[in-house]
C-alpha cells in the first residue's frame, strides 16, 4: 500500500490518547456521582441506560476516528504506468554585461533591470527550454538550454557587469554564440531574446541577425537605456557610486540606447523590438507570442501512478459512526 499524504499517519499517535480520555471520562463521571448522592439509588433512577451500549458506542467512535484519519493519509493500492510528455520551445537569452550596462538612467541600473525582466519571463514558463548566453566585448554560454528553471536562476544571480574578460559590446559575437547553443538540425521552435542597451562595437549584428534567421531563429530584442544618454558610474567595493567613466580626453563618457540597432535585427529575423518598461509589459507581449508558436515534444517520463483508495476508508468510517447513532445508549424496552 502506497500513501499519498504520510504525515497524516503521525495522528494515529492520538488514538490511544483518545482511549484514555474515555477511561478518564468514566472515572470522573463516576465521582461526580458518587458526590451528587447514593449511588445505588442513581443507578436505579439511570437503570435505562445500557453501559454495555456505551461501550460499544466509545469503541465505534475510536475504530471510526482511525479510518479517517487513515483516509486523511490517502491510501493508494494499484497503480499503472503513465507517459507523461513536455512540449514547448527552446529560448535562449542574451544579456548584455558590458560596463555601459552600469548606467542608471533605469533603476536601480540596466543589468539590474535585464536580469529582473529575465528572471520573471523564465517565472513564466511552462515546458519550455531556456539558456543564457552573457556577452561583453566577447560572449559565452552561461547556462545552456535545460528545462531546470531553478538552475538557470542560479546562473542568472551570478551574473555582474565585467564578468567577461574583453570590455566592449560584440552583439554580433553574442547572437553566433546563442546559434550555436542551438539544435542545428531543426528550423523552427527557436527563440533568442536578446537585452542590451544596443551599442555594438563593430560585429555587424545584422549579418549575424541574417545568419539566425536562415537556422529558423526568431530574435526579440529588448532595448535597456535611454536614447538621451547616461553616465557610466564607477562603483567602490562598498556599492557606492566613485566618479563616472571617462575617455582618454578626459571628457565623461556618455552611453545611449541604440533602437535603430534593435529594430534592425528584430526586423530581420520576423521577430519584434520592445523597450523595456517598469511595468515589465514587454515580457508579456513576447510571453504571449512564444505560446503562439508550434511546439516540439522535449523530453517524455514514464511514472508510475497509483489508485486512490480513500474512500473506502471514508465509508467504513461513516457507516460505524451511523451505526455508533442507531445503536444509542439505552436498553431496549
Amino acid at each position: 500500500m502506497h500513501w499519498g499524504t504520510p504525515v497524516y499517519l503521525n495522528f494515529l499517535l492520538l488514538i490511544p490518547t483518545l482511549v484514555v480520555f474515555f477511561i478518564f471520562a468514566r472515572i470522573n463521571k463516576r465521582k461526580k456521582i458518587e458526590k451528587f448522592g447514593d449511588p445505588v439509588l442513581i443507578e436505579k433512577l439511570s437503570s435505562s441506560k445500557s453501559v454495555t451500549k456505551e461501550r460499544i458506542n466509545k469503541v465505534l467512535i475510536i475504530i471510526a476516528v482511525s479510518f479517517l484519519i487513515l483516509a486523511l493519509a490517502m491510501p493508494q493500492i494499484g497503480a499503472r504506468l503513465t507517459m507523461t510528455k513536455r512540449y514547448g520551445v527552446d529560448i535562449m537569452i542574451a544579456i548584455d554585461t558590458s560596463f555601459s550596462m552600469m548606467a542608471q538612467d533605469i533603476k536601480p541600473s540596466r543589468i539590474e533591470k535585464a536580469k529582473l525582466e529575465i528572471g520573471s519571463l523564465i517565472d513564466k514558463l511552462k515546458g519550455d527550454r531556456v539558456g543564457i548566453v552573457t556577452f561583453a566585448g566577447n560572449s559565452f554560454m552561461q547556462c545552456p538550454l535545460t528545462l531546470d528553471y531553478s538552475a538557470a536562476k542560479m546562473f542568472l544571480s551570478i551574473i555582474e557587469p565585467g564578468m567577461m574578460p574583453r570590455p566592449g559590446t560584440a552583439i554580433g559575437d553574442a547572437i553566433k554564440t546563442a546559434v550555436k547553443g542551438f539544435n542545428k538540425k531543426e528550423r523552427k521552435h527557436k527563440v533568442l531574446i536578446l537585452l542590451t542597451d544596443g551599442e555594438d562595437h563593430n560585429t555587424n549584428p545584422a549579418e549575424a541577425a541574417s545568419e539566425a534567421k536562415k537556422e529558423g531563429i526568431k530574435i526579440y530584442t529588448i532595448g535597456i537605456g535611454t536614447k538621451k544618454g547616461e553616465p557610466i558610474p564607477i562603483i567602490d567595493e562598498s556599492g557606492k557610486v566613485n566618479g563616472y567613466k571617462k575617455d582618454k580626453i578626459g571628457e565623461v563618457v556618455m552611453t545611449k540606447l541604440d533602437e535603430d540597432m534593435l529594430q534592425k535585427i528584430a526586423l530581420i529575423t520576423d521577430g519584434k523590438y520592445y523597450h523595456a518598461t517598469a511595468s515589465e509589459f514587454e515580457l508579456d507581449k513576447i510571453y504571449d507570442e512564444i505560446s503562439k508558436m508550434d511546439k516540439k515534444e522535449l523530453s517524455s517520463r514514464l511514472f508510475t501512478q497509483y489508485e486512490d483508495r480513500f474512500q473506502y476508508f471514508l465509508g467504513i468510517a461513516l457507516i460505524l459512526l451511523c451505526i455508533e447513532f442507531i445503536i444509542g445508549d439505552r436498553k431496549k424496552k
